[in-house]
């Protein structure tokens, strides 16, 4: 199969971004891309829109692509809404390159943006309710209290209820530090690592550096997860331009990065140890056979930190170490800048922000920034490869959703 490329990224800034609007910010993303492409809206013949907040916060239940795009003059072309909770992004991405594939267009836009903040904090907050079976929260809380029994908890330390999802990680986590030994400090480094790396990076929501001791002392959401380890809510947008190789001698001010692998995978019937089947790792494993390569190639990756646990067993996932050793890895900065594997250079979801239907369009911005030898302070030297893994939702214990995309080469 001829290979495919994304030619072009945009990225606002993350953050509670005041003033904004779900148009202002695809606008200013998707104009962004294009730029870096050296294309011009007359060239994008389909577009996937990527969001999952706007119905729910704004009553725009329908045809929110279309709207948005007819308003900055794309129009008459295929336009596909996705909607795949937090992998929302990277699934229009990698339906953006199936739409190539297929042979029904030559450049495709692929375009992710939520605006989260709400002056009804609480409705903005109660969205995150349907990333799972609304209709089963009774037995999803009992497989979680199952989970996490025997964790070791220490006295007065327990807390919860801040937000279903991070109970949801925090329950995986001690599940994890029971099982391997996992420590709160690892969680730490890694949460530390993160926001240290968003320092060199003028789009994330903080750029604020922070020690593991600073981590470790800040306010319990859910033990053992403080809240520099958990991602916030956000604002933002990312668009990805990408093409076929017919399309690439249109844009010859373009740098090319080449996509590798897509894959896109639901959730599976599992037990909780059973950690060889999860779907993430599972996705891996189908993204290095397309890509032809192995987690050793890699030079970089971008994962879906939407706890500083999460970022540890996708590490695990991803085949950079043994299952259990993710934390061990973390606090042997084999994880950080100058390290092995250098994951979330960008800052990560802790830091570098988390709005829902962006956020995997904003991996491949970073990584397409990283292998074209441009994202400054926090660049990886060298950067040959890198791969994303983006997470989604929840279902059974696991997510319900995952993409892997490699790129490079």
């Amino acid at each position: 199969m001829s290979p495919h490329y994304v030619i072009g990224v945009g990225m606002t800034r993350f953050g509670k971004l005041a003033g904004s609007t779900v148009k202002s910010l695809a606008r200013a993303a998707i104009e962004s891309a294009l730029a870096d492409a050296g294309a011009k809206t007359s060239d994008v013949e389909a577009a996937f829109y990527a969001n999952t907040t706007q119905g729910a916060l704004e009553g725009q239940l329908m045809i929110g692509g279309q709207i948005v795009l007819r308003g900055m003059g794309i129009q008459g072309i295929p336009v596909t809404n996705v909607e795949n909770a937090c992998a929302s992004g990277a699934t229009a991405f990698h339906l953006a390159q199936a739409y190539l594939k297929a042979g029904l267009a030559d450049v495709v836009l692929a375009v992710g943006v939520d605006k989260m903040h709400s002056s009804d904090k609480a409705r903005s907050a109660a969205v995150f309710n349907g990333g799972w079976d609304v209709q089963d929260v009774d037995n999803i809380a009992a497989t979680l209290k199952e989970i996490a029994a025997g964790a070791n908890v220490p006295d007065g330390r327990e807390a919860g209820g801040n937000s279903i999802f991070m109970d949801l990680y925090a329950s995986l986590a001690k599940a994890h530090m029971r099982d391997y030994g996992t420590s709160e400090r690892q969680l730490a480094t890694v949460a530390s690592k993160n926001h240290n790396h968003s320092t060199f990076n003028p789009l994330s929501q903080y750029q604020l550096g922070m020690s593991v001791e600073e981590v470790l002392a800040a306010r319990m959401i859910a033990w053992p997860l403080t809240l520099p380890m958990c991602a916030p809510i956000s604002d933002g947008a990312a668009a990805a331009l990408l093409c076929n190789e017919t399309a690439l001698k249109r844009f010859p001010a373009a740098r090319p990065i080449r996509i590798r692998a897509s894959v896109l995978a639901s959730g599976v019937d599992r037990q909780a140890a059973d950690a060889e089947r999860h779907i993430c790792r599972i996705a891996a494993r189908k993204a290095y056979d397309m890509a032809g390569a192995g987690p050793e190639d890699m030079s970089v990756a971008e994962v879906h930190d939407a706890s500083a646990f999460a970022e540890i067993v996708q590490s695990e996932n991803l085949g950079f170490c043994e299952i259990g050793q993710g934390g061990w890895l973390a606090e042997k900065m084999q994880t950080a800048l100058g390290g092995k594997i250098p994951i979330n250079p960008s800052g990560g979801l802790e830091s570098k922000g988390h709005p829902i239907g962006a956020t995997g369009l904003g991996q491949i911005h970073e990584l397409t920034l990283q292998l074209r030898g441009a994202a400054g302070g926090r660049q990886v030297e060298g950067a040959r490869l890198a791969i994303a893994e983006n997470g989604g939702g929840f279902y059974g214990v696991e997510e319900a959703a995952a993409c892997i995309t490699i790129l490079g080469g």
